[in-house]
C-alpha cells in the first residue's frame, strides 16, 4: 500500500514555529506512517535488517505522538502496539544474532564450530518470528491500520483537552515526559533490577520522540537546546539499551545451557553468558552519567 492508496497528499506535511499543535501533530503523524510505508517492503522481503528496524522505530515514533491525541488515539495506538510487537520479536533476534556473531568470531579457533551451531539455533528462530510478522504485514488488521492512522492525517484533530491555544509551547511538550522520567529515576532503588532500568529506558525514549516531535515546530533559538536534548536521551537509550541487550543474550544462554545436550555448545553458551554479564556491569557503571546530561538539555528547553 502507497501513500497515494491511503489519500495522503502528494507532499508530506510541514510545520513552523506559527503552527498550531493540532498542525504538529498532524505533520509527525504524516512522516512516519510515510517512514513506516517505505521501510515495509524491504521488512517484508528481509533484505536488509535496517528496514525492519526503520518501520518499527516509526511505529513507536507514532504511538509516542499519538499519546497527545488522548483517549482519541488509544484504538490507533493499540492497533500499532500490536504491530510492533511482531516487529520487535525479529528485530531482536536481529540484534542478538549479530551480537552472537561477532563474539563467537572473537573466540579461540576450536570454539568455533560449537559457536556456527549456537547461533544457528537463533537463526532459525528468527525464521519463524518473520514469517509470523509476513503474516501480520499481509492481514485485513494490517491495512485496516494504515487506513485508520491515515485518516488522523486527513482529519482535524482534538487534542487532550487543556491543550493551550495557539503556537506549540514547546517546554509543555517536553515537560511531561521528563517529569515521568525524573520521577521514575526518584523511584528507584540503589542498586535498581533490570526490569526497572528497562522501564527507565522507555521513559527516555518518549522523552526523545516528544523532543523530535517539538523540534519542527521550535523557534529558532530553541532549535540547538531541543537538538542537545535528542543527543542526550539518544545516548541514555543506548546505554540502557546496551544494559538491556546483555540482560537478554545471557537471559538466552542460561535457558540455552538446560536446553542443550551439546557439551561444546554449552560450553560456548557459558563463555557469552559470562561476557555479558561484564556487558551489563559497564552499563550500569554509566548510565547515571547519561543521565546528568539530558537532565541538563532538558532544563534548558523546559526553563
Amino acid at each position: 500500500m502507497t501513500a497515494g492508496d491511503l489519500g495522503l497528499p502528494e507532499a508530506p506535511l510541514t510545520t513552523g514555529p506559527r503552527d498550531t499543535p493540532e498542525s504538529m501533530l498532524r505533520a509527525r503523524i504524516d512522516e512516519q506512517l510515510r517512514a513506516m510505508l517505505a521501510h515495509e517492503p524491504g521488512t517484508r522481503s528481509g533484505a536488509d535488517p535496517e528496514d525492519l528496524h526503520q518501520m518499527r522505530v516509526a511505529v513507536r515514533r507514532l504511538r509516542s505522538a499519538l499519546k497527545l491525541l488522548g483517549p482519541a488515539g488509544d484504538d490507533v495506538r493499540a492497533e500499532l502496539k500490536w504491530l510492533g510487537a511482531g516487529l520487535g520479536e525479529v528485530r531482536d533476534h536481529d540484534v542478538l544474532i549479530d551480537h552472537l556473531r561477532a563474539t563467537v568470531a572473537s573466540f579461540d579457533e576450536s570454539d568455533q564450530q560449537a559457536g556456527a551451531r549456537l547461533v544457528r539455533i537463533f537463526v532459525a528462530e528468527r525464521a519463524k518470528a518473520k514469517r509470523r510478522l509476513n503474516r501480520r504485514l499481509g492481514s485485513a488488521r494490517y491495512a485496516a491500520l494504515l487506513r485508520s492512522t491515515a485518516r488522523l492525517v486527513l482529519t482535524e484533530l482534538q487534542l487532550t483537552p487543556g491543550a493551550a491555544p495557539g503556537p506549540v509551547d514547546v517546554a509543555a511538550v517536553v515537560r511531561k515526559p521528563y517529569r515521568k522520567l525524573t520521577k521514575a529515576v526518584a523511584a528507584l532503588p540503589a542498586d535498581p533490577p533490570d526490569a526497572e532500568l528497562h522501564e527507565l529506558r522507555i521513559h527516555g525514549k518518549r522523552l526523545r520522540y516528544a523532543a523530535e516531535t517539538a523540534k519542527s515546530v521550535a523557534r529558532k533559538k530553541q532549535v540547538t537546546q531541543v537538538r542537545e536534548l535528542i543527543k542526550a536521551t539518544k545516548r541514555l537509550q543506548d546505554v540502557l539499551g546496551d544494559h538491556q541487550d546483555a540482560v537478554v543474550a545471557a537471559e538466552r544462554m542460561r535457558a540455552l545451557l538446560a536446553a542443550t545436550d551439546e557439551t561444546a555448545v554449552g560450553f560456548v553458551a557459558g563463555r557469552i553468558a559470562e561476557r555479558e554479564l561484564r556487558r551489563r556491569a559497564t552499563a550500569r557503571a554509566t548510565w547515571t552519567a547519561v543521565l546528568a546530561d539530558v537532565d541538563a538539555a532538558a532544563t534548558k528547553v523546559c526553563g
